[in-house]
């Protein structure tokens, strides 16, 4: 990647500059640029050469903080083709799926690249990324929200247009990929293909909305043989408000976004310790719906007996409230009902 994260402003680089009342604003700086304002114009020539973190001020006086945008910052307000990974999910996708510096990885689909800018960060200019995207829309946007913060289109970094499915193949060698991420509607599709391309001791990560794609996956991943027990989590993120003694939560928060479930490859023939775990029906076919019976999800039945007990103490409790209501309205010279 060519930008620099450090260091003077330069011409072409990417600001941030945080005005009056916090508003954002974002800008390219060019030699002969202005940044138009409601409080006046700041010339770019104020910025350029100026370091990181500087304090200007426009021409009707009001001061702007200027700094690079962090790479959350630049996600979450770039175009947008396709959903974003949001930024805590991308740093738990990169710790769970364990990616590093020269780690060859496979990505589908590309959305709009928030994820594989997270992606070529981690892997470095010795790894490789290829990501793949049904939609061409959608590559040409993820492509242009890379070049715009990284001052280019990586090297290192192979975009195709096609099904995961059909060019996974064609595009990496067998056994030859450390890591691959899934971020797609039906990722238990793509499976045994990830699995081909995946070396032994690799990680298949998938990254899914609903429970309901969660357990399929999860339930694929075990019937395929080739994969270690998958994990899967979630995670939520709460902010904070520290001003003085007034510590408190914020009274909003990013909290489900999406499902991680990942496994890792097993050797060729190799096949793993059987997990003992309470016996259950299959998660798909005609038994669907007595896994989602009152005792498939933990409801206790409560026998004829305890039933009736319940009833005893429920009436008991209501009559105890009547006749203290009684009492309270005899107390006020009130007549009883």
């Amino acid at each position: 990647m060519n930008q620099r994260p450090s260091g003077p402003f330069r011409e072409g680089d990417r600001v941030q500059l945080t005005g009056p009342k916090g508003r954002l604003h974002t800008t390219t700086l060019r030699a002969d640029g202005e940044l138009h304002t409601h409080h006046g114009v700041l010339k770019h020539s104020q910025l350029i050469g100026q370091p990181d973190g500087s304090v200007v001020a426009g021409s009707g006086g009001h001061e702007y903080l200027a700094l690079r945008p962090l790479l959350r910052d630049f996600v979450m307000s770039m175009p947008r083709g396709a959903a974003i990974v949001y930024p805590k999910d991308a740093a738990q996708i990169l710790a769970e799926a364990d990616v590093f510096p020269g780690a060859v990885v496979v990505e589908a689909g590309v959305g709009s690249g928030a994820l594989s800018l997270w992606l070529l960060r981690a892997v470095g200019p010795e790894g490789r990324l290829v990501s793949f995207e049904r939609r061409a829309d959608f590559a040409d946007v993820a492509q242009a929200n890379v070049a715009t913060f990284s001052g280019g289109l990586p090297e290192n970094w192979d975009v195709v247009v096609g099904d995961l499915v059909e060019s996974l193949p064609d595009a990496v060698a067998p056994a030859s990929v450390d890591r691959v991420v899934l971020d797609m509607l039906a990722p238990w599709e793509c499976i045994e293909v990830v699995a081909d391309a995946l070396t032994p001791g690799g990680v298949v990560l998938c990254y899914v909305a609903t429970a309901t794609q969660l357990s399929r996956v999860a339930e694929f991943i075990r019937g395929t043989g080739l994969f270690t027990e998958p994990e899967a989590n979630e995670t939520m993120v709460r902010g904070w408000h520290v001003e003085g003694l007034a510590v408190r939560p914020d009274h909003r928060m990013v909290a489900h976004t999406g499902f991680l479930i990942w496994a890792r490859r097993l050797a060729p023939g190799a096949v793993a310790p059987e997990v003992k775990r309470r016996a259950s029906k299959s998660s798909y076919g005609d038994e669907d719906v007595e896994l989602w019976t009152p005792g498939a999800v933990g409801d206790r039945q409560i026998t004829d007996k305890n039933l009736r007990k319940r009833v005893r103490e429920a009436q008991r409790a209501a009559d105890g409230a009547r006749i203290a209501a009684e009492d309270r309205a005899t107390d006020d010279g009130e007549p009883s009902l």
